[in-house]
C-alpha cells in the first residue's frame, strides 16, 4: 500500500469518527434548520426538506427525503398541521423508531407558542382553515425563542453530555433576538397601524407582533384564487383605506395583485415567509432584515 493510500485512509478515518459525534438533524423549513444550526452549532449537521422558496403546505414527497429521515438523530416539525399533507407519511415511511412522535428526536417547535387565530369550529366551507391556529408562528421573531428553546431541549434529550454546549447558544441566541428586536422595532415605528392588503393569511404573527394592520386578503378565503368580485372589493379596500401595500410571497402568482396595483397604484411587494426564499437571506436574522427593509421602503 503507498504513502498516498496510507494517508486516504486516516483521512476517511478521521472523517468518520469526527461524524459518528454529530447530531443528525432533519427540519421540515428553513427557519427550523436556521435556527437548530444556531443552537447546535459545531456539534450538528442540519437539513431541510422544504425550501425557503417553497409554499410548506404542498412539498412532493421523495426517497431523499425518507433516507435523510432514516439516519436522523433530531426531527424538528413546524407543527400545527402546516406540514400534515407530507410530512407524517415520509415519518412513517422512514420507520426511525428515534423521531417518531413521543421520541426523544422529536421536536414539536410550536409547543408553548401562544397560536393566534384558532379557530372556535372547524368549517371547511370556511376555506383552508388551521383546526389548531395559524402556523405561521416563525414569522414573530420573538417566537423564535420559544422555536429555539424546544430545538435545545430535543438536543439535550439525545445528546445530554453536550447541554451546557446547547444552553450557552441558546443564550447568545436570545441575546441576539432582543438586540435585533429593538432594531426591528424602532425601523418600524413610524409605520404603526399601516394598513395593508395581504395575498394569504399567513402574516398575522408578523403583523400583530409590528403593529400592522391587514385590512384585507387577495384570496376571498384562505386557499381560494382570487375571484373577480374578490379583486373589486379589494380595489375599494384599497382607495377607502389608502392601502399603500399588497404583500405576498415567492410561491403565489402576482397576477390578481397587478390588476389592483393597476387599478389603484398601490406598491406590490413579495416578501420573504422563509430563510432562503431569496439568495440574501441566509439565516433567521437577515429573513427579518430583508422583510423590513423592504416594508419600510414601500411604505415610506
Amino acid at each position: 500500500m503507498t504513502k498516498k493510500s496510507i494517508s486516504f485512509l486516516l483521512l476517511l478515518c478521521i472523517y468518520s469518527f469526527v461524524n459518528a459525534g454529530t447530531i443528525k438533524i432533519v427540519t421540515t423549513t428553513t427557519d427550523m434548520k436556521s435556527i437548530a444550526e444556531l443552537v447546535g452549532g459545531n456539534k450538528v449537521s442540519v437539513s431541510s426538506i422544504a425550501t425557503g422558496y417553497q409554499n410548506p403546505h404542498f412539498v412532493d414527497p421523495k426517497p431523499s427525503y425518507i433516507i435523510s429521515l432514516t439516519k436522523a438523530d433530531l426531527f424538528v416539525t413546524v407543527g400545527l398541521d402546516l406540514e400534515t399533507g407530507w410530512s407524517p407519511q415520509l415519518l412513517s415511511s422512514s420507520r426511525n423508531t428515534k423521531i417518531q412522535k413521543g421520541a426523544p428526536g422529536y421536536v414539536d417547535a410550536s409547543a408553548g407558542v401562544n397560536l393566534l387565530q384558532v379557530p372556535s369550529a372547524a368549517n371547511r366551507a370556511e376555506g383552508d382553515i388551521h383546526i389548531f391556529g395559524n402556523p405561521h408562528y416563525w414569522l414573530d421573531p420573538l417566537n423564535g425563542k420559544i422555536i429555539a428553546r424546544n430545538i435545545a431541549n430535543g438536543l439535550e434529550r439525545v445528546d445530554p453530555g453536550n447541554k451546557s454546549f446547547y444552553e450557552t447558544n441558546l443564550q447568545t441566541f436570545f441575546s441576539r433576538i432582543d438586540i435585533k428586536m429593538k432594531e426591528w422595532q424602532t425601523k418600524m415605528a413610524p409605520y404603526k397601524g399601516s394598513k395593508i392588503i395581504a395575498y394569504h393569511n399567513e402574516w398575522v404573527y408578523f403583523e400583530t407582533r409590528f403593529s400592522l394592520q391587514i385590512v384585507d386578503f387577495m384570496e376571498p378565503k384562505p386557499g381560494i384564487p382570487p375571484t373577480p368580485s374578490q379583486l373589486v372589493k379589494v380595489i375599494k379596500e384599497v382607495k377607502s383605506n389608502n392601502v399603500k401595500v399588497i404583500i405576498s410571497s415567492p410561491y403565489f402568482t402576482t397576477s390578481s395583485s397587478d390588476v389592483v396595483a393597476k387599478q389603484t397604484g398601490v406598491k406590490e411587494l413579495t416578501m420573504a415567509t422563509s430563510v432562503g426564499a431569496f439568495d440574501s437571506i441566509k439565516d433567521y436574522f437577515s429573513l427579518f432584515d430583508y422583510n423590513i427593509d423592504q416594508l419600510t421602503t414601500a411604505l415610506r
